[in-house]
C-alpha cells in the first residue's frame, strides 16, 4: 500500500504531555513556525507549558538557527480538541504502558485518518502500545524520540514494525527543517542508538559508586576533562531525575537479564526509596540539591537549569530608566535562574511592590502602593503572559499595599498595607475581603505617621494555620518587629483588639519581606536598615521546639545589600533568591553562602516571585 504525506497548511502538531520534555518538543516546532496543541489533564502543567514557550521561543528559534515567525500554540486538557485537526501527534506522557495502549487506541479513532502517531518513549518499543489500533492507523505508527532540546537537538526515529517506510524519509526532512539531527534506527530495537549508549556509561557509572571506586564529583570531571563535555554522567542523571534512570534500566534487565545489584538495586536502596531523586526532589541525589542550577557565567549545560525556576520580578519604576512619569513606569519583568532571558510582561504600573503567581490558575498577583499620600493603592492580576489586566482590590479600598502572598490551598490572597496599617485577605476575585490585622487608624495622623505601626511583609504557613507579617518601625531606628497569628481570627475578636498575636522578633532595623518555611520551621526576612545588622538577609527559628537561651535568636546570612526589599525561597533547589533598590537580583544558598549576583541593571527592584515551570 502507497503512504500519501498528510496536508499539513494550517493544522496542528499535536504534542501529549506537558512536562519538561514535552514542553520542549513544542517550542521547538512553534519556534520554526509550526502551530501546536498540547493536552494535560493537568491545569498547572498546562499554564506553564504554554508559559514556558511565551518565554523560550525566541530562544530556540536563536539556538535551533530558525528564522520563521512563530507558530500558534495553545493547551486542552481533553484529547478530542488537541488532536482533532492535528497531522503529527507526539506522545510524551508517563511511562507506563498500559496508558500508552489506551492513548493511541484513543488516537486511532480521534485523530484525523492521515495523521502520523510517534512515541517519545525511550523504554518501551511502539509496537507494545498498539494492542487497541486498527491495521491501518498501526503502520502510521513509530518511536519519535527526542533527547533534551535546544541544547540537544538529537531525535531518533524507529520503526514499530508495521510502519510505513515513506514516513521515515519524510519526518526526518521536517526535523532538519526545524533545526534538529535526526536519525533512523535500522531495526526495532529496546533503546535507541544514543539510549544504548548512554544506558552503558550510565550502568558502569552506578557500578562505580555502588563499589565505592571513585565519587560523583571526580567521575564527571574526568568525563569532561576526557571528552570536552559540559556536563557528567552524575550531574546528568540528577537532571533527568534517578527514579527515571531506574525505570528505564528495568527495562534492559528484564529484556537482557542483566544483574541489578549495583546498579539500578543500588540505586534505590540509597537514593530513589529515600525520596533523593535528584535535582527535581529538593533532596538532592548524587549531587546535593541545587548543584545543577547554574549561572550564566559558569557554562551550563542544557541538563543545568531544568529544576531551577522561572523568576518573577517587579521593577518600581525609580531607577535609571526613569521616566517624566515615574509614578507610572513600574514593570514586571520574567527572568530564568540564571540572570538571562530578561523580559518586560507588564509596564504602565503604580509603584509595584508585592507579587506572587498561581500556576493552576495561570495568574500574576501583584500590588500597587500608588502614591503613598493619597490611600491609592490597589491589587491587580494578569495571565502569565502579561496579558489580561484586571483589578483585584479597587484603589482607595487599601492604602500602600506592601508584599503579597498566596494561600494556595485556600486560593486565598494575603498582603499588608503600609499606611493602611493593616493585613488583608480576599479571594482570586476581590472577593470575601477581610482585614485580619489593623494596628492603628490612617485618619488619626499619630497613628499614620507612627511607623512602628506600619505593616510590610507578610508570609503563611498554611500547614500550621499561621500568618506573619512585618511591622518596620521608623526608617533604620531598630524598633522594627515581626509577628504572628492565627489565620482563623478567634472568636469574638477584632482585627484591631486580637488575643493570639505572637511577637517573634522585635528592636529589629527594618524588617521588609518574609517567607517561611513550614518544613524546617525557619522564617527568612529582608532588613532595609543600617549596617552592621541591616540591609541583610536573615533566618530565625519558629518553630515549637525550645530554644537554646545561648544562642542568637536569628542569624544574619548575608549583607552589604543596597535597600534590601524581595525574597522568595527555592526550596526545589535549596536557594534564596533576593533583591534591592539598588537593582541587583542574588541568590544564595540557604545557610547564606555562594552569594552570586545573577543580575544587576538599571532598574529598582522591589518584590520576586517564582515558580518552577521549566
Amino acid at each position: 500500500m502507497t503512504w500519501q504525506p498528510p496536508t499539513i497548511g494550517d493544522r496542528y502538531i499535536a504534542v501529549l504531555g506537558a512536562g519538561v520534555l514535552g514542553r520542549r518538543i513544542a517550542c521547538t516546532w512553534v519556534a520554526a513556525g509550526y502551530n501546536v496543541t498540547i493536552r494535560d489533564p493537568s491545569p498547572d502543567q498546562r499554564n506553564a507549558a504554554v508559559h514556558f514557550i511565551d518565554n523560550n521561543v525566541a530562544t530556540f528559534a536563536k539556538t535551533l538557527g530558525d528564522e520563521a515567525v512563530p507558530g500558534k500554540y495553545s493547551a486542552f486538557a481533553d484529547l478530542d480538541s488537541a488532536v482533532k485537526d492535528a497531522w503529527f501527534v507526539i506522545e510524551a506522557i508517563p511511562e507506563k504502558l498500559d496508558l500508552k495502549i489506551a492513548t493511541f487506541g484513543d488516537l486511532a479513532k480521534k485523530a484525523p485518518r492521515d495523521c502520523i502517531f510517534g512515541s517519545n518513549s525511550s523504554s518501551y518499543k511502539s509496537r507494545l502500545m498498539l494492542d487497541e489500533m486498527d491495521d491501518e492507523a498501526k503502520r502510521r505508527t513509530l518511536n519519535v524520540h527526542y533527547t533534551m532540546p535546544p541544547g540537544n537537538r538529537v531525535v531518533e526515529l524507529m520503526t514499530s514494525t508495521h510502519t510505513y517506510d515513506g514516513i521515515f524519509p519524510f519526518l526526518v526532512d521536517k526535523h532538519r527543517e526545524v533545526g534538529l539531527v535526526p536519525a533512523v534506527a535500522r531495526k526495532e530495537s529496546t533503546g535507541f542508538i544514543i539510549n544504548r549508549l548512554w544506558a552503558a556509561v550510565k550502568r558502569e557509572t552506578l557500578t562505580i559508586l555502588a563499589e565505592e571506586v571513585s565519587d560523583p564529583e571526580q567521575i564527571d570531571n574526568l568525563w569532561m576533562e576526557m571528552f570536552g563535555a559540559t556536563a557528567g554522567p552524575c550531574s546528568m542523571m540528577d537532571s533527568v531525575g534517578l527514579d527515571t534512570v531506574a525505570f528505564i534500566e528495568d527495562n534492559y534487565i528484564q529484556e537482557r537479564h542483566l544483574d541489578g545489584a549495583n546498579t539500578v538495586d543500588w540505586l534505590r536502596k540509597n537514593y530513589v526509596n529515600q525520596g533523593r531523586l535528584g535535582a527535581k526532589s529538593g533532596n538532592g541525589g548524587l549531587y546535593p540539591a541545587g548543584f545543577t542550577t547554574k549561572s550564566a557565567t559558569e557554562n551550563a549545560s542544557h541538563h543545568d537549569n531544568l529544576a531551577a525556576p522561572t523568576l518573577y520580578v517587579l521593577d518600581i519604576g525609580l531607577g535609571e530608566n526613569i521616566t517624566d512619569n515615574f509614578l507610572t513606569s513600574g514593570s514586571i519583568y520574567t527572568a530564568s535562574a540564571n540572570g538571562q532571558n530578561v523580559k518586560k510582561i507588564v509596564d504602565g504600573l503604580s509603584a509595584p511592590d508585592g507579587v506572587d503567581i498561581s500556576v493552576s490558575r495561570g495568574r500574576i498577583f501583584w500590588t500597587n502602593m500608588g502614591i503613598p499620600s493619597e490611600n491609592d493603592g490597589s491589587v491587580q492580576s494578569c495571565n502569565l503572559d502579561g496579558s489580561d489586566i484586571r483589578t483585584v482590590v479597587p484603589p482607595g479600598t487599601v492604602h500602600t499595599p506592601k508584599q503579597l502572598c498566596i494561600d494556595h490551598t485556600h486560593e486565598k490572597l494575603y498582603f499588608s498595607d503600609r499606611e493602611g496599617m493593616r493585613v488583608h485577605r480576599v479571594d482570586f476575585n476581590g472577593g470575601q475581603h477581610e482585614i485580619l490585622i489593623h494596628t492603628g487608624d490612617y485618619h488619626d495622623p499619630s497613628h499614620k505617621y507612627d511607623q512602628s505601626r506600619w505593616c510590610v511583609g507578610i508570609a503563611i504557613d498554611s500547614k500550621r494555620g499561621k500568618f506573619y507579617w512585618t511591622q518596620k518601625g521608623s526608617s533604620k531606628s531598630g524598633q522594627g518587629k515581626i509577628l504572628r497569628a492565627n489565620i482563623t481570627l478567634p472568636a469574638d475578636s477584632k482585627p484591631s483588639t486580637r488575643t493570639d498575636i505572637e511577637t517573634l522578633f522585635e528592636n529589629l532595623p527594618e524588617p521588609i519581606d518574609l517567607e517561611v518555611d513550614s518544613e524546617n520551621e525557619f522564617l527568612y526576612w529582608t532588613d532595609r536598615g543600617e549596617y552592621p545588622l541591616g540591609n541583610s538577609v536573615n533566618r530565625g527559628y519558629v518553630g515549637s521546639k525550645p530554644r537554646d537561651p545561648s544562642a542568637a535568636k536569628f542569624t544574619i546570612l548575608t549583607r552589604h545589600l543596597h535597600e534590601a526589599i524581595g525574597l522568595r525561597l527555592d526550596k526545589v533547589n535549596k536557594h534564596i533568591y533576593f533583591t534591592d533598590l539598588g537593582g541587583s537580583l542574588y541568590r544564595t544558598d540557604l545557610e547564606g553562602g555562594n552569594k552570586t549576583v545573577i543580575y544587576s541593571g538599571r532598574a529598582a527592584l522591589t518584590g520576586l516571585a517564582l515558580t518552577h515551570i521549566n
